[in-house]
């Protein structure tokens, strides 16, 4: 299973990259080439773009998370 995902969120320039094992998140620099280049061209026109997820949510904060508030 894979332990690293990319996201971005909506309104807000640029991807992160989330490495679950090593409990970091890091700016992903700008593709230049490949899938992800396509995925963020995707992404500046406004689409969603989705794989290997089952649920992506964007909160207030992680006390809101952890306490079980999703105001959706």
């Amino acid at each position: 299973m894979a332990k690293v995902v990319v996201i971005g969120i909506e309104g807000e320039q640029g991807l992160w990259i989330v490495d679950l094992d090593a409990r970091s998140v890091e700016p992903l620099e700008a593709p230049k080439a490949g899938g992800l280049r396509t995925v963020a061209d995707l992404r500046a026109a406004g689409v969603s773009v989705i794989k290997g997820a089952d649920v992506a949510l964007v909160v207030k904060s992680a006390a809101a998370a952890s306490s079980g508030h999703y105001e959706g």
